[in-house]
């Protein structure tokens, strides 16, 4: 429940009254929120009054007559600077003019009403302002974390960027200074090193691209009919180079053709991190399955692995952004940490899921379940 602050500034004792019983129970739920509303009530029958309570119990809401005895409403609108805070004025008047309206908003008004008015006329005023309100706040929530992600984003971008460039650094400054003698070959490893550490970089950075397209929601998605084995198979072909420098063996197990609506781009993406990662994390001679298949208008793809596992708690976390296990087994395993986060957000945009089953020494199975309306070809 939220309760707003309710400003009543009449010098009519009974419209004050009237207003603050239409409002007391009333309790309106604004839309797309899940928030109810209730109000906190004043009233200031004179503007040395309003002034008092306005500095005191800062409203969110005033309800201001027009014409006060000692003051304008207008007056008071220019006098209390509301742009500074985000209360809301909806001024009370017996003038229903157009001029009267025009002058009040200019003036800072969100709103007015003319007397004289029911209960009901009033609460759809007031239920304007308070959308208003709570959308303003929400707004302003959204932004102030948008903000602190981007700070935390940046900071672990420039943590993950540091030890590498370091290390690139570190080992062309003992190239420069000829520290192993003028022998180019004594340099070989020192440079295999660099590329390596280089590379990694750049994964991280095509990671980060990934992500920032599929939360921004720029990147306009190619939809098609796409036949999902194909993707997989070009995702195969692009990893297995890596995977047979350490004798591990890729094998793909699917129909010849499953076809599905899809954004081509985004499977290939899905392929790409599950199989390297597959590979990646896996014992040398090892073996990574891929299993794709169609089961009542989902798409249900599995990539299972021979390879190092993980605790129950390591699977907890692993979904999240820069999220990567680290213990004596995967220290010495580059990442950008953003691969399985990418995984999830994209599976999440066929209304899908992605899932984990692993145990330490046993080996993982990735699942990702597509949701497609396709019919099958």
């Amino acid at each position: 429940m939220v309760k707003l602050k309710v400003l009543v500034i009449d010098d009519e004792k009974h419209m004050c009254s009237a207003i603050s019983k239409a409002l007391a129970q009333y309790n309106p739920e604004v839309k797309d929120t899940d928030e109810k509303i209730s109000f906190s009530i004043d009233t200031a029958y004179t503007a040395e009054e309003a002034f008092r309570k306005i500095e005191k119990m800062d409203p969110d809401i005033i309800l201001l007559d027009y014409k006060l005895p000692d003051m304008s409403g207008l007056d008071i609108l220019q006098k209390v600077k509301f742009d500074e805070s985000e209360c809301l004025v909806i001024m009370i008047t017996a003038y229903a003019s157009l001029e009267t309206a025009v002058s009040a908003i200019k003036s800072g008004a969100f709103d007015f009403i003319a007397k004289p008015f029911s209960p009901e006329d009033l609460r759809k005023t007031v239920f304007k302002a308070v959308q208003q309100l709570i959308l303003s706040r929400q707004v302003r929530k959204l932004t102030e974390e948008k903000r602190k992600v981007r700070f935390q984003f940046i900071s672990v971008l420039g943590h993950e960027l540091k030890a590498p460039l370091n290390a690139i650094e570190g080992y062309l400054s003992l190239i420069k200074e000829k520290a192993l003698g003028d022998d180019v070959s004594n340099y070989m490893e020192m440079i295999e090193r660099c590329l390596i550490r280089i590379d990694g970089m750049r994964k991280l950075i095509v990671d980060l691209l990934d992500l920032t397209r599929i939360e921004s929601g720029e990147k306009k998605r190619e939809l098609g009919n796409f036949n999902i084995v194909d993707i997989a198979e070009e995702s195969v072909e692009n990893i297995k180079m890596e995977a047979e420098k350490r004798g591990i063996e890729i094998i793909l197990q699917a129909e010849k053709e499953i076809y599905a609506n899809c954004d081509r781009g985004e499977i290939l993406v899905i392929f790409n991190n599950l199989i390297s990662n597959a590979v990646k994390y896996n014992k040398d001679n090892g073996k990574v399955w891929v299993r794709i298949k169609r089961d009542d208008g989902k798409v249900n793809i599995e990539v299972e692995d021979t390879g190092i596992g993980m605790t129950k708690e390591d699977q907890k976390k692993l979904f999240k952004e820069f999220t990567r296990i680290r213990n004596e087994k995967t220290k010495h395993i580059l990442g950008s940490g953003l691969g399985l986060a990418i995984v999830k957000k994209i599976a999440d945009l066929y209304n899908g899921s992605v899932s984990v089953e692993s145990e330490p020494d046993k080996g993982s199975k990735f699942k990702v379940i597509l949701v497609d309306k396709t019919n099958d070809k």
